[in-house]
């Protein structure tokens, strides 16, 4: 088992780092504002003197920006993690790709509409194309008197260059320094803000021309739990060698206001670990389990109260399907 520093936000990564030493884990998957808040090279130092690893750095991505100054911003950032990840000696950088362009940040309202009436082969706003199929139809005038003027439409916009483009551009960059892209997709309630990518399908189909050793998946039960291709497409994730890491933390209702604070602790809610982690199992995971949690009463505990449950949790619903010996 392995810490994720979200379970333990309001813990500086030398406090997380020491919680789960004590608690006997062997590494640590971190959060890059962590890291950030020391510096890189004292954060690989502060992970080494207590005997840890770490088994992923979070995150990369959000690379689905419409205007090339934000993409090339993006880009660059993504180029950092990299270099962070390395230095951390991880292979595994986890990758959120990106919402939709009309996202105004994560978890904000959605842009306006373009003025003018859409090209006519064209979706009405192609930052809102992951819901495309939906073309403006109707005659001249629209909501206007009969006899009014149409609206000056706008030029069809040249193709998008989003995740899959970026993508192939950090790769050669990741490779070079020994990281691995692990794509995650996220659960499709999060797809108009934070990843386009929903299902595992998604994310192998578009890591598919990559090598594998390059780019990977994360299966996080929160996430994919619902799927009904899920149990193929982890199968799928470790034939072709892409099965990168396993996050877990459960789906538990009601939701908060916030629904990415809505994870919690392992068995306290709906997600059924003793199947996904057999087929996790079953395509030959035989990496770290990550516990990621986002919820406010969890972030409220004593640490060693959470890494406490962490551990319990961990024993009763996922390492009995893992075949491993021990929590660490």
């Amino acid at each position: 088992m392995s810490l994720n520093t979200a379970t333990t936000r309001h813990l500086t990564l030398p406090e997380a780092v020491a919680a789960a030493a004590a608690a006997g884990l062997s590494s640590i998957g971190v959060w890059r504002d962590r890291v950030q808040e020391v510096g890189a090279d004292v954060a690989a130092k502060v992970v080494a003197d207590h005997g840890l690893r770490v088994s992923s750095l979070c995150r990369g991505g959000f690379l689905t920006a419409a205007d090339d100054d934000t993409a090339r911003a993006a880009l660059d950032d993504n180029r950092l993690a990299v270099r962070e990840a390395a230095t951390l000696g991880t292979h595994e950088l986890v990758m959120v790709v990106g919402g939709l362009p009309a996202a105004s940040r994560p978890g904000g309202p959605a842009l306006p509409y373009p003025a003018g009436a859409p090209a006519a082969d064209g979706p009405d706003d192609p930052a809102r194309d992951v819901v495309a199929g939906r073309r403006r139809g109707g005659g001249p005038g629209g909501a206007g008197a009969p006899d009014a003027p149409p609206p000056p439409a706008r030029p069809a916009p040249p193709p998008p260059r989003r995740a899959p483009d970026r993508i192939a551009e950090l790769a050669p960059y990741a490779a070079e320094h020994g990281v691995r892209l692990v794509l995650e997709p996220l659960h499709p309630m999060f797809a108009a803000d934070r990843a386009v990518i929903s299902t595992l399908g998604q994310a192998l189909d578009l890591a598919a021309p990559f090598d594998p050793a390059v780019v990977g998946v994360v299966v996080d039960t929160y996430h994919v739990w619902w799927d009904p291709d899920l149990q193929a497409q982890i199968a799928r994730a470790g034939a072709e060698g892409r099965l990168a890491g396993y996050q877990v933390c459960d789906w538990v209702l009601p939701l908060a206001a916030e629904p990415l604070s809505s994870r919690g602790h392992v068995g306290d809610g709906y997600v059924d670990f003793a199947t996904i982690t057999r087929w996790v199992r079953d395509a030959g995971y035989t990496g770290d389990v990550e516990v990621e949690i986002f919820h406010e009463d969890v972030w409220a505990a004593p640490a060693a109260q959470t890494l406490a449950t962490l551990a319990e949790r961990h024993v009763r619903h996922v390492l009995p399907h893992l075949g491993g010996p021990s929590v660490a």
